[in-house]
């Protein structure tokens, strides 16, 4: 896998094709955004542009379903913009699923080692970014 990565990397002609390729994608999103209501505009992005049909990508079905309607009115705002777009796909983006994380856990000092940590840090110098990690341990600690 690395060596046709490298090997795609290499040739500066398949970079600067692909470079080529997302800024079109990038100035028919924001032809795409000008052609849209502007909460519909945050619901939808341009996928891909291929011998001119224009896929578009929208985060749920509802938004979807509107893009659908507005279909014949964006190819010709996409056309009065200079873009050689015949037909407009819409799909439906799958939902990005938050990777589920433990809550941390709770830590418990008792009232004893919270005195002590409150005495040691005293000890230190004012300055003292110890001194401000431990006094801080024991204002958030709890038993």
């Amino acid at each position: 896998m690395s060596q046709l990565l490298n090997r795609f990397l290499g040739s500066g002609e398949a970079l600067a094709r692909l470079q080529d390729h997302a800024a079109r994608l990038r100035r028919l999103q924001l032809v795409l955004e000008r052609g849209l209501p502007p909460l519909l505009a945050g619901l939808c992005r341009v996928a891909n542009l291929k011998d001119g049909t224009l896929v578009l990508s929208a985060s749920g079905g509802p938004a979807a379903a509107r893009l659908r309607q507005l279909t014949p009115s964006l190819v010709e705002h996409f056309v009065q913009a200079g873009h050689a777009v015949q037909i407009i796909k819409v799909k439906v983006a799958t939902p990005e699923t938050p990777q589920w994380r433990r809550p941390p856990t709770e830590r418990h000092i008792s009232a004893d080692a919270r005195a002590s940590l409150t005495r040691f840090a005293a000890t230190l110098p004012p300055d003292s970014p110890l001194r401000a990690s431990l006094e801080r341990l024991a204002q958030r600690s709890r038993e």
